[in-house]
């Protein structure tokens, strides 16, 4: 069993080196955009065969199996543990406490299961474990007998704007030997939560029985990671499976029967879009395959939760979705333009920090820019530079098995800062209130290697600091290298 660190995240003196190190770049050099030329060899884009060890179900009788947590509320005092039994319901309690094998406290769940076509799902349980101490690492055994499991998760700490922590960015996952290079090298970065950006299982690519047999993998798959932190997903349009030739028209059905969010914790009326704050971050979710334009719920209550936002509590302002609304790839080209359209300006008005999406297979990072002077009498017709704007990055390149999307439109846009078609995952280091260090990591043909960094500067907090004349390069970097860090 791979076991996370257990510590406290804050910078290490490498890492504020490495900072350093990328704020002279900044100001002494100018970049322009690229284009990686790194070519992928290794490792074909095909599922892992079933029988593998890594979807391996557990020992003992209707042990608990696909194991995964998500945050439970609004502030991060509550975790939703969910798990499966494959033969029989058995029990729904989750008891944990601050010891190992020592829990001093309970919490009862639900369970249920779902049919799709002729597949059968086990029994899925969902358990709310809330009123939790921040800041504190817990443990939790779930099943009974000898087949009980116990596993542990560390809760972030309180909402503050000083608060630092660790996020991973990971994007169409997929359970492929990309995948597994991915998930491996996301649990040495040492991150502590995944912001899922979606498509997890790409269980739609097979047909009638094989769809629920490949969710079931997939949960086995990510358990290792799952079950000792939160990933706070999306949904892509793999999760849709809207599939008639089989009578099933319900969208999303399995997804959502497998993976809750705490939607309700933050007034929104589906699971699909809601938004939550941990540590110095609000992090809003959006749907891109739900109705978004005026007037539809989402649409109403992403216009009230922006409202809410208080960036003297929560400085960092953070929206995942799918579908990028920049992208200069061909694959899904100008896909995400409808969601531009509708909310654009609002990531403007209120300053957000960044914006995270998937769904093409591959890397791509942008300047600040914006589109918003754009209408169809007049004005602007292409982005421009805008302080007030955030970033854009797409990390759809978690490892699935329709391949990479190795073809760029060409030339370079001048919003596009870099781009590379390789699988990798990404890291967001909040420092403090007004910085926070973000890498792209590279499977570099099985080897994680750091390929994209830049230092984020606060929309909020660094409004009233002496800033740089904007560029539309400001933003670029590379990773400096060991040879180049002793040069200073």
């Amino acid at each position: 069993m791979i076991m996370f660190k257990d510590k406290k995240m804050g910078p290490t003196v490498p890492q504020l080196v490495v900072i350093g190190y990328v704020l002279f770049i900044f100001v002494n050099n100018v970049y322009a955009g690229v284009t990686s030329s790194f070519i992928r060899s290794e490792w074909p884009s095909v599922d892992i065969p079933l029988d593998n060890e890594v979807f391996a179900a557990p020992d003992g009788y209707n042990a608990p199996e696909q194991v995964h947590i998500t945050q439970g509320d609004y502030d991060g005092k509550a975790v939703i543990i969910i798990w499966v039994t494959p033969t029989e319901p058995g029990s729904n309690q989750v008891r944990y406490g601050k010891s190992d094998k020592k829990y001093d406290f309970t919490a009862e769940g639900t369970v249920a299961n779902y049919t799709f076509y002729n597949y059968t799902s086990g029994y899925i349980h969902q358990c709310l474990v809330s009123d939790l101490e921040y800041d504190t690492k817990y443990f939790y055994e779930i099943g009974e007998g000898d087949s009980a499991r116990s596993f542990w998760f560390q809760t972030p700490p309180k909402v503050d704007p000083d608060a630092s922590y660790k996020f991973g960015i990971i994007g169409d996952l997929g359970q492929t030997y990309n995948s597994l290079s991915t998930l491996e090298h996301y649990i040495q970065s040492g991150a502590q939560t995944v912001l899922h950006v979606g498509d997890l299982s790409y269980a739609d690519r097979y047909t009638y029985h094989d769809m629920g047999v490949r969710w079931d993998t997939y949960g086995r798959f990510v358990e290792k990671v799952q079950a000792y932190q939160p990933w706070i997903w999306t949904a892509g349009n793999h999760e849709i499976e809207y599939m008639p030739y089989m009578n099933e028209v319900v969208p999303f059905k399995q997804y959502l029967h497998r993976y809750p969010t705490p939607y309700a914790a933050s007034k929104s009326s589906d699971p699909l879009w809601y938004a939550v704050r941990r540590a110095s971050a609000h992090i809003i979710v959006l749907s891109s395959y739900s109705p978004f334009v005026k007037y539809t719920p989402q649409y109403i209550w992403l216009e009230a939760e922006l409202k809410k936002v208080d960036r003297k509590k929560t400085p960092w302002l953070i929206v995942i979705m799918h579908t990028p609304i920049y992208n200069s790839n061909s694959a899904h080209y100008m896909e995400g333009e409808s969601m531009r359209a509708a909310f654009e300006s609002w990531f403007v008005k209120y300053k957000v920090d960044v914006v995270f999406a998937g769904h093409v297979h591959a890397y791509e990072r942008s300047y600040r820019i914006s589109n918003i002077h754009y209408n169809i009498t007049g004005g602007v017709s292409y982005p421009v530079p805008d302080k007030s704007a955030p970033v854009y990055l797409t990390v759809g390149d978690g490892g699935n098995q329709e391949g990479l999307a190795s073809r760029f439109n060409d030339p370079q846009p001048d919003y596009s800062a870099f781009r590379e078609a390789s699988y990798g995952h990404s890291t967001l280091e909040i420092i403090n209130k007004t910085h926070a260090f973000y890498h792209w990591n590279r499977n570099d043909d099985g080897k994680k290697t750091e390929t994209d960094a830049f230092v984020l500067h606060n929309q909020y907090w660094n409004k009233s600091l002496r800033r740089r004349k904007l560029k539309k390069n400001y933003l670029h970097a590379i990773v400096p290298t060991l040879e180049q860090l002793n040069q200073l």
